[in-house]
């Protein structure tokens, strides 16, 4: 089994253990105004710009030029930070009068716990390339 397939298959479980545990959550969650849908959203969406973020990593990786991988890595980096930053904007801004901190923290947490799926991942490959 190749790297990437292995990352897809990591990021697929990480998504169904997460998907998972906030359904069985999700009594503890709403009892506490935490906005499930969005939370399920937000873990859909972490999953799909970690797959974009890894693909850019990869094809840095594979580049001949120096500066070529650098701003690969960086596209990567903000492109993944930027994106979060506007989905928890837009969700402040359609929930004003309603907005969930825990929410809010929860979706940092995935975006903190699929930048450590990516970085493992990458870290494996890298280790095995070199």
């Amino acid at each position: 089994m190749k790297k990437t397939d292995k990352f897809v298959v990591r990021l697929i479980a990480y998504f169904l253990l997460i998907s998972a545990a906030l359904f069985v959550l999700k009594p503890q969650l709403l009892e506490q105004q935490a906005h499930f849908e969005v939370l399920l959203a937000g873990n859909f969406i972490m999953a799909c710009i970690t797959a974009l973020s890894y693909h850019l990593n990869i094809k840095g990786m594979h580049a001949e030029n120096n500066h070529a991988f650098v701003r690969l890595v960086y596209a990567s980096t903000f492109s993944k930070l930027f994106l979060c930053l506007i989905g928890i904007t837009i969700y402040v801004l359609l929930t004003k009068d309603h907005i969930s901190k825990l929410s809010i923290f929860i979706l940092l947490g995935f975006y903190l716990v699929y930048t450590v799926v990516e970085t493992i991942s990458l870290y494996a490959l890298g280790k095995k390339k070199n």
